[in-house]
């Protein structure tokens, strides 16, 4: 994030020499091409293809790319940074590729549009808030074959179904049950679902993360049981 996450700043350009980094079109890549550190946020791209030698999305690598309505990643990706997509309010369409393995903190939160997102089998990490943190936002899905993560009617769990990590803030529930294999609620499991009016979390659950329910605006019934410590 050393740069400006503002509709001005346009684009990054690199003096001819540098050994360590390159610009094409504006977009800032390390020298070999295979980390892009950053799009601009002003930059005028509704639409934009990552280069097919990427292997990495550095940490804020679009944040807050106002203009953008859809990235194609392509298949040699292996990591998403922290923030990475955050606040790209007008993202609509992306897929995750194959081959990602790592999806960092809060990396597509705040993307306004987005109303889905399907993890694939190769995905072992995702960080806290990774996800939208919006209406819009309505269910997860966990490819087959997924050996960290599956999803139940949505919501997205470790595969042993011991932590929620994220129940998405648009799914129309009003109602949740959680599940009784689940031990923990991760960091903002839970964080802005407007629609929750009432949440039973059972006995086995020992810890609660931080922002796990924060601006849930209408929940109205919640009991904490006694084995949280």
């Amino acid at each position: 994030s050393a740069f400006p996450q503002c509709k001005c700043f346009k684009q990054i350009s690199v003096e001819d020499g540098n050994s360590a980094f390159i610009s094409i079109d504006g977009v800032l890549f390390s020298k070999d091409m295979q980390t892009l550190i950053c799009h601009p946020s002003g930059h005028p791209n509704s639409i934009y293809n990552i280069p097919s030698s990427v292997t990495s999305i550095s940490d804020f690598g679009f944040s807050e790319c106002s203009n953008l309505k859809s990235i194609t990643i392509p298949s040699s990706v292996i990591s998403i940074g922290a923030h990475a997509f955050s606040d790209c309010s007008l993202l609509k369409n992306i897929t995750i590729p194959s081959n990602v393995t790592s999806i960092g903190e809060s990396a597509f939160s705040n993307c306004f549009g987005l109303t889905s997102i399907r993890i694939p089998s190769s995905v072992t990490s995702i960080g806290a808030s990774a996800f939208p943190q919006c209406k819009c936002f309505k269910q997860i899905s966990v490819e087959d074959g997924n050996s960290a993560f599956i999803s139940i009617d949505g919501v997205l769990f470790s595969k042993d179904m011991q932590t929620l990590i994220c129940h998405p803030s648009g799914h129309p529930n009003s109602i949740y049950n959680i599940p009784s294999s689940v031990t923990s609620i991760s960091d903002f499991g839970f964080s802005e679902c407007s629609n929750l009016k009432s949440i039973t979390i059972p006995s086995s659950v020992i810890s609660i993360g931080a922002h796990a329910f924060s601006d849930c605006s209408l929940l109205e019934n919640i009991t904490i049981p006694s084995n949280v410590t």
